[in-house]
């Protein structure tokens, strides 16, 4: 976005601004003197005003180190400039883990983050007029899918289409079985990725959540994994995050065979999301291989159920 309106908040007047990302929102590095902070400027509609505000009023009420809103001159966290809502948000230090290295650590602490937000959704009061967005079956296989149908994706071939089409199915089966209680489903943070996670003096952090809303608890894990599923040490890191979820909150066996369900789900996910953003530079540089090892991963899957 050209011109961003730094006047809406009480920052600098020589503050600079450096784009830092593009995917579903733009986010910039607001710096100036000793003052930093990031801004995001939110895709339109996406999410509403209100959504924005439970998303931040959760995010706040959070026992974790999570970056907080900082009030425009008017007194309002997000503001609304030409049809864009923005929301500018204190700086937190931190590296994001890098899929290169030993991500055993930081899986175990993230299984222990994850488990610390589901028992908090479970015993928070939700503010009035709570909105969030909901992350279920009709959500990524309905007609009115959040992303899209996977199948406008780049490369879903006809053979790569068939063995889709069963591993949503089985999916869908596996998923309905499974069922939604007030044990297994609640408040998620829903892009617990690894661009979404600073580590600093060995405490792990966990930034934007911009997707945040009501889905299956198990889900979290599924997107921790993101554009990473086939990476030969996501079992190792799954264990992991299951330990470390396994100190804060139960976690049956039957639920964590049931994880590889969640995994197919975000992938297919992921994929209708590269399909309906490839204005972007991200899906663009993932889409000439990302149905492909999508199929490869659903048929050791079907294999596997």
């Amino acid at each position: 976005m050209k011109n961003l309106p730094l006047h809406l908040w009480d920052i600098p007047t020589d503050a600079t601004t450096t784009l830092i990302n593009v995917s579903e929102n733009e986010t910039y590095l607001v710096e100036g003197g000793e003052f930093k902070a990031v801004l995001r400027v939110h895709r339109q509609g996406y999410n509403t005003q209100r959504a924005i505000e439970c998303e931040l009023e959760w995010s706040a009420a959070l026992p974790l180190n999570t970056p907080t809103a900082i009030a425009g001159v008017d007194g309002k966290a997000v503001q609304n400039y030409h049809d864009h809502f923005m929301v500018l948000f204190n700086h937190i230090n931190g590296k994001h883990p890098d899929q290169s290295e030993d991500l055993t650590a930081s899986f175990t602490e993230l299984g222990r983050i994850a488990a610390q937000t589901h028992s908090h959704s479970q015993g928070w009061t939700r503010p009035e007029n709570f909105e969030r967005l909901t992350w279920g079956l009709d959500e990524v296989f309905g007609e009115n899918a959040k992303w899209g149908d996977w199948r406008d994706a780049p490369n879903v071939t006809n053979d790569i289409r068939r063995i889709l089409e069963r591993v949503e199915r089985v999916v869908q089966h596996r998923l309905n079985a499974f069922g939604q209680t007030p044990e297994n489903c609640g408040l998620i943070h829903a892009d617990m990725r690894l661009a979404n996670i600073l580590v600093h003096n060995n405490e792990t952090r966990l930034i934007d959540f911009d997707d945040c809303g009501f889905g299956w608890f198990l889900y979290d894990f599924a997107a921790a994994i993101s554009f990473m599923e086939d990476d030969p040490q996501v079992p190792v890191l799954r264990k992991a995050w299951v330990k470390g979820y396994r100190t804060v909150r139960t976690l049956s066996d039957a639920e964590v065979f049931e994880i590889d369900s969640f995994i197919m789900l975000r992938r297919m996910a992921l994929l209708a999301w590269i399909g309906s953003h490839m204005e972007a530079t991200e899906p663009q540089a993932l889409a000439p291989d990302f149905a492909r090892v999508t199929a490869e991963l659903g048929t050791a899957y079907l294999a596997k159920m």
